[in-house]
């Protein structure tokens, strides 16, 4: 079988990475049906209505490829998924790799019917996948009264949020379909949840999600016995990446779609989960709730990936006294979760860098003026990053793919960092997102994260403000923790016993009581950008005085 749709991959990519053991011969679907025949009663993915077992898995992942296939889909065809975090996404990703058709589940939670509509005519979907009820409008508008906007439409399925777990079961004999063999082609379509900008298509196969995924597993030790809990929902790259980590090692998901009030620590001992994958905001409450109720030990958690922000260095150590390893990380839809520290790591490597590449992934930091460059030790770069977990180009977009790559071949990420003797990588900020205040470069996310370590703060947002003489001076917002609170002042000073040179200092300030995050975890700065472009949010000059200069 080979790729319908045009790709990066090339013959130097399979020969490499398959003689380096990072692409094998496996597809998703081949992996699920290994362990279903190993551990066919063995649960694969838990959510708040079913537990599907691995034999279910493959059984109704069969039964959806060959409905694929009877309503005309060819390989290569699009197939939309818009649903809640729930089992089914596993099985429409697991009946994509069965057929060689290509899975788009990420249609968010806050999307609106139109912008999912429009989505997929640029997918061009042959069959859509949602949730009656699901959507940031499903109070005004009906996706399924939307669809004869699609005319490329062949199949859709509707699912009702109470459904009782046997959604895709086999309700009569259906014709044998021949399973993919090829893992190179296209299985995964994911469209960016960047903070600004028109997303962009992701396109991945089987072996560039596999190769991240088995490289996860091998450095933290996951195995059958493992119980990996998502904060994260199916549709966004780290959720979807768990799925397929779990699958890789024969483990099983725990989809996290608790009522609101619910106790997620109560969930977790419930389940014996054995690692979380969430952001620090998911840290925090947890170890709030366990403060709160006097314990010592959330069950069986050993690990715990902070994803989306840094954790403050509290955060850290709490959960190392408690026995949990937390793993800080750095990755992007485009090359899944290749950066990450190590079982063993200190809590000041945790908390202050992004750990190292993965096995089979590659970084190299290249000078922010000129891409084809290489920078030196510690010098702030733009990160660049090749290897077996790459994407294999945006999908239908030859001028995004010219834009990604320099001459050498190296994804540009468009993050700006720096790397240690180690090759341990320190994220200082976004190019696009560089505050230049007067010819001098200031970098948000150095100053996000540092004010992120302040006990008081919950989230933390920087952000430019336009001044005539100097162009634009930093302005930060915060959200204090629940029941905590700083001044302006005190946090200026915490920014300076942190290491904040005086010339970064913010020089405006919002204290706001919610900081929106995207389906990703991360800030949504465009949302407290308008906000302040429209007048609503006013924010107020602060300055600061060095200690020794004070009366």
């Amino acid at each position: 079988m080979t790729n319908k749709i045009l790709t990066l991959l090339s013959q130097e990519q399979l020969d490499k990475f398959y003689a380096a053991g990072h692409w094998r011969d496996a597809t998703i679907f081949t992996l699920a049906q290994h362990f279903a025949q190993i551990k066919p009663d063995g649960i694969v993915v838990r959510d708040g209505s079913q537990c599907l077992t691995y034999r279910q898995l493959v059984e109704r992942a069969e039964c959806l490829a060959n409905e694929f296939n009877q309503a005309g889909l060819v390989s290569g065809d699009r197939v939309a998924v818009w649903l809640s975090s729930r089992a089914e996404t596993a099985i429409v990703l697991v009946a994509c790799s069965r057929a060689g058709l290509v899975c788009c589940p990420s249609l968010h939670r806050d999307h609106v019917s139109h912008d999912v509509v429009e989505l997929m005519q640029r997918m061009r979907a042959r069959a859509f996948v949602g949730e009656l009820g699901y959507g940031a409008d499903a109070a005004r508008n009906n996706i399924f009264e939307l669809l004869h906007e699609v005319p490329t439409l062949k199949k859709h399925y509707l699912l009702n949020k109470d459904d009782d777990g046997g959604s895709f079961a086999c309700t009569a004999a259906t014709a044998s379909l021949d399973p993919k063999s090829d893992p190179n082609t296209i299985v995964y379509l994911a469209f960016t949840s960047g903070t600004t900008g028109l997303p962009k298509g992701v396109m991945h196969s089987d072996n560039t999600l596999l190769a991240n995924a088995r490289a996860l597993v091998k450095d933290w030790q996951f195995d059958s016995n493992s119980v990996i809990y998502t904060m994260s929902p199916l549709s966004h790259n780290l959720g979807l990446g768990a799925l397929v980590m779990t699958l890789a090692a024969g483990a099983e998901l725990v989809i996290h779609d608790l009522p609101r009030g619910a106790s997620t620590l109560d969930r977790i001992i419930e389940v014996n989960a054995t690692f979380i994958v969430g952001v620090p905001t998911h840290a925090i409450d947890l170890l709030d709730e366990m403060k709160k109720r006097n314990m010592r030990a959330p069950g069986a958690i050993r690990g715990f990936r902070i994803s989306g922000a840094s954790a403050p260095q509290e955060v850290i150590e709490d959960l190392l006294e408690i026995g949990i390893y937390p793993q800080s990380g750095y990755g992007m839809t485009e090359a899944g979760s290749h950066n990450y520290t190590h079982i063993g790591d200190s809590a000041e490597l945790i908390v202050n860098t992004s750990g190292k590449a993965c096995d089979g992934y590659e970084i190299k930091i290249f000078s922010k003026d000129d891409p084809d460059v290489e920078a030196g030790v510690g010098e702030i770069g733009q990160i660049c990053g090749r290897g077996a977990s790459l994407m294999l180009g945006y999908f239908n977009d030859q001028a995004a793919n010219d834009k990604s790559f320099n001459s050498l071949g190296w994804f540009m990420t468009g993050d700006l960092g720096q790397m240690d003797e180690n090759g341990y990588l320190k994220i200082t900020g976004r190019k696009k997102d560089l505050i230049i205040r007067g010819g001098h470069n200031i970098y948000p996310t150095r100053i996000e994260n540092l004010a992120m370590q302040h006990p008081a703060v919950s989230r933390a947002a920087v952000l430019p403000v336009p001044d005539k003489r100097l162009g634009e001076k930093v302005c930060l917002a915060v959200m204090p923790r629940e029941g905590a609170d700083a001044s302006a002042d005190e946090l200026l000073d915490h920014l300076d016993k942190s290491g904040l040179s005086r010339y970064d200092m913010p020089e405006y300030y919002i204290k706001l009581e919610h900081i929106p995050l995207t389906a990703s975890g991360k800030i949504l700065k465009r949302a407290i950008a308008s906000q302040m472009e429209k007048g609503e949010l006013v924010p107020t000059p602060i300055r600061y005085v060095p200690r020794e200069l004070r009366q």
